[in-house]
């Protein structure tokens, strides 16, 4: 584009073929009653005969211009009052944000466009404007009804949504370079065929969900029909809006071109170095404590340990931690710990589903803590599951041992890998750390013998790591068995956990209705609307349950302690060190059932795996 003029001049020609788009449907629309009119006028005035054809191609054409305009009224109703997609942020207003105000607001003096008209924060490495004039997302508007009319007839500029992430990594100068060609967008924005045609796209694709929601057979059919008409108009102008939208950044990039364009490069690369670090925050730190009901409360201070771990271990990010002397974007807040605590509450609903409101079962937790309350506790949960499954598996997945003649008691440090099907029945209820051989079986002494082939396997000698390898080196059948059956038990928690938060979703939307402009989730029911990683397959569940009974393991034989890896999630620490070396022996005794490079490495450590564990 030769300068931000040519482009807007582009934009506003596809907006105008948008705009044309719908001028067309609603002339088809009204054809039928233009023809009906001109036949009642026609025989009004004497210019059509009076005879039997013409009276009736009258009332066809009028019971079809009677159909058609109230076809177009409920497909203009349903697109006029749809609620458009609005993005879940936290509004910040500009009491609790000045700084930042008057950052964006003198760039946009710079850049000669309008100011955006609030300031929100996404959970998201992203920055965008959004319009949200749309009555159902903004405050109930107060007044006569001559202000609230002319309330209406003055343009408001969009929303500057801003990823919360780059307010806590990135500088000020980079978050105001970053920042340049997004305001510098409002712009295009104000010209009113542009924003005619965004509105016109936005009610097409509302009344195309509102359609998708209907229920009943006296909501569906009506809604159908318009959605298949939101539908059709949605295609025609599709090309035109996308090229439309793609001349509106190139002219609003443009004009961002005489602002701060050096540092521009430097914070694009600030923006592809913080997504990595969210993504793996996210992913590898935040989701283990959602999955257990916790939600990191600093979630963005977070990204600037886990950025500057990546750049003591990445010498491509080498050098940009040297940045952190310089003013970060958050102090642009009164109080970002308060602002920070908001934005991994909303992560937490976007990416997990959680609750909109903290609570006995959705409680926060920071990073002090996280590894005893959220790793240790972890570890001990999938072992306790583990533990549950192997109660339950059939005996006839072992064979028998030959009987053993009596022997004296074995010296408790030489004594031998206690084998799961050599033990008696016992319930989950019954497994202690200090019941270590209940039922009168003792390890390697022989089965019961007349025992059913599908009662449940003897039970074990306690909550020990060897149980869990003799079982799964022994039996070439048991690691598919024992992955199924977690799967089902993982399935089954997942379900009475949205069952209960089913139950409590009403209470929370009513709670919210007030502030729904700000957030955008009050019609989601609080499900995820980004999962973060697709469901683990059984071996994958097993593998992260066997991980989870060698870390306990280490802990309480081994001196070892739970940690918090910014990058990896939940770390054992041996000796202060972290140990992530036994991953691939772990995947040997699942896959291929194989235990010796398992039991070398324990041996290594000096993990006892004979000594019971303690299980929550």
């Amino acid at each position: 584009m030769a300068s931000p003029e040519t482009g807007v001049l582009a934009a506003r020609a596809r907006a105008l073929a948008v705009l044309r788009i719908r001028s067309t449907a609603l002339a088809v629309a009204l054809l039928p009653a233009a023809v009906a009119v001109v036949l009642f006028a026609g025989r009004a005035s004497g210019h059509f005969g009076a005879g039997t054809g013409w009276d009736l191609a009258r009332w066809i054409a009028g019971s079809l211009a009677v159909l058609s305009l109230l076809l177009a009224a409920l497909v203009a109703l349903v697109v006029a009052r749809a609620r458009p997609a609005l993005s879940p942020s936290v509004p910040i207003s500009e009491k609790s944000a000045p700084d930042l105000y008057r950052l964006v607001r003198d760039l946009a003096d710079r850049l000669d466009v309008p100011a955006p008209s609030a300031i929100a924060l996404t959970p998201d490495c992203d920055s965008w404007l959004e319009d949200r004039t749309h009555r159902a997302h903004g405050p109930p508007r107060r007044g006569t009804g001559a202000a609230r009319g002319a309330a209406r007839r003055t343009p408001e500029a969009p929303v500057l949504v801003i990823g919360s992430p780059f307010l806590w990594w990135m500088r000020v100068a980079e978050l105001r370079a970053l920042l340049a060609p997004v305001v510098a967008g409002t712009g295009p924005s104000a010209h009113p065929d542009i924003a005619a045609a965004r509105r016109f796209i936005r009610g097409l694709d509302a009344a195309v969900a509102v359609a998708a929601r209907a229920r009943g057979p006296l909501r569906a059919l009506p809604l159908r029909f318009v959605g298949r008409v939101a539908r059709l108009l949605l295609r025609a102008g599709r090309e035109h809006a996308t090229i439309m939208e793609r001349a509106v950044a190139a002219a609003a990039s443009e004009r961002a071109q005489t602002v701060d364009y050096g540092l521009r490069i430097v914070a694009q690369e600030q923006v592809g170095l913080a997504y990595a670090g969210w993504d793996r925050l996210l992913t590898r730190v935040a989701l283990p404590a959602w999955r257990m009901g916790r939600w990191p409360s600093r979630l963005d201070a977070g990204v600037v340990s886990a950025l500057t771990e990546l750049s003591r271990r990445d010498r491509l990010a080498n050098g940009f931690a040297s940045r952190l002397g310089e003013r970060p974007a958050c102090d642009l807040l009164e109080e970002p710990g308060a602002i920070d605590r908001a934005a991994s509450l909303l992560a937490a609903r976007l990416f997990h589903g959680g609750p909109a409101e903290p609570g006995p079962d959705w409680s926060p937790v920071g990073w002090g803590q996280y590894p005893e309350e959220v790793v240790d506790r972890k570890w001990r949960l999938e072992a306790a599951r583990l533990h549950r499954v192997l109660d339950n598996l059939p005996a006839t997945a072992l064979p028998a041992a030959p009987p053993t003649p009596a022997a004296p008691a074995p010296d408790p440090a030489s004594a031998p890998h206690l084998s799961y099907a050599r033990s008696s029945p016992r319930t989950p209820a019954d497994r202690s750390p200090v019941d270590h051989h209940p039922g009168g079986d003792r390890p390697g002494g022989a089965p019961s013998a007349g025992r059913p082939d599908d009662r449940p396997a003897a039970a074990a000698p306690g909550p020990t790591l060897a149980r869990v390898i003799d079982r799964l080196a022994q039996d070439e059948r048991a690691g598919d068995l024992v992955a199924a059956r977690l799967g089902a038990e993982v399935e089954r928690e997942e379900r009475e956990e949205a069952a209960r938060q089913a139950a409590r979703g009403g209470s929370a939307q009513d709670a919210t209705v007030g502030v729904a402009w700000g957030d955008g989730m009050v019609a989601e029911g609080g499900l995820p609307l980004f999962p973060l990683q697709p469901p683990r397959t059984g071996r994958e569940l097993l593998a992260d349950h066997v991980t989870a009974m060698v870390c306990c393991a280490a802990v309480d034989t081994a001196g070892a302690a739970p940690g918090l890896d910014w990058l990896d999630g939940p770390a054992l620490l041996v000796d202060g060190a972290r140990r992530a070396d036994f991953g691939r022996p772990v995947l040997s005794l699942v896959d291929d059932g194989d235990a010796e490079p398992l039991r070398g490495w324990l041996t290594t450590v000096g993990v006892r795996p004979e000594k019971p564990v303690r299980l929550v």
